[in-house]
C-alpha cells in the first residue's frame, strides 16, 4: 500500500478539553482546523506526521485512537484488502465532506480509514494562493 499521509485520530469524550490540552498545554503547531466554529476538529503536527482531535466518540467504541490513511485509490486497496481477508467494517463511499473513504480493523480490533482526496477536493488546494 502506497500511504500519500497519515494521521492519528482521537474522537474524545470532551473535545474542547483534548484541544485545549494539544494546543495550549504541549503547544502543538495547527495545521488545519475544520468544522463549526464551536466545535472545530483541529489538525495539529506531529513532526513528519499529524494528530486530528475531532468529534466525538460513540457510545460503545469508547475513544480509542485510530489511524488515518490517504491512499490514491480506495476502491483498488478495497479489492486488494478484501482478497487478503482483511475484516472491512464500511465499505468506500463519498462522505458528505467529499472524501472517498473506508474503514477496516487490524488483528487488534484498532480502526483504520483509507481515505481518498479526489482531484477536485479543497485539500488539493494551494493553499498559499488566494
Amino acid at each position: 500500500m502506497e500511504v500519500l499521509s497519515s494521521r492519528i485520530l482521537l474522537r474524545p469524550a470532551d473535545p474542547e478539553r483534548s484541544r485545549h490540552f494539544y494546543r495550549d498545554v504541549l503547544g502543538l503547531a495547527v495545521y488545519r482546523e475544520f468544522g463549526p466554529p464551536e466545535s472545530p476538529g483541529v489538525v495539529f503536527f506531529l513532526g513528519s506526521g499529524f494528530l486530528e482531535v475531532s468529534g466525538g466518540h460513540s457510545p460503545g467504541e469508547g475513544g480509542a485512537p485510530m489511524i488515518w490513511l490517504q491512499v490514491r485509490d480506495v476502491r483498488a486497496e478495497h479489492e486488494r484488502l478484501v482478497a487478503a481477508g482483511v475484516t472491512i467494517t464500511r465499505e468506500p463511499r463519498e462522505e458528505p465532506w467529499g472524501l472517498l473513504e473506508m474503514w477496516i480493523k487490524d488483528p487488534e480490533g484498532v480502526r483504520i480509514v483509507l481515505v481518498e482526496v479526489p482531484e477536485d477536493h479543497p485539500l488539493r488546494r494551494d493553499q498559499r494562493t488566494p
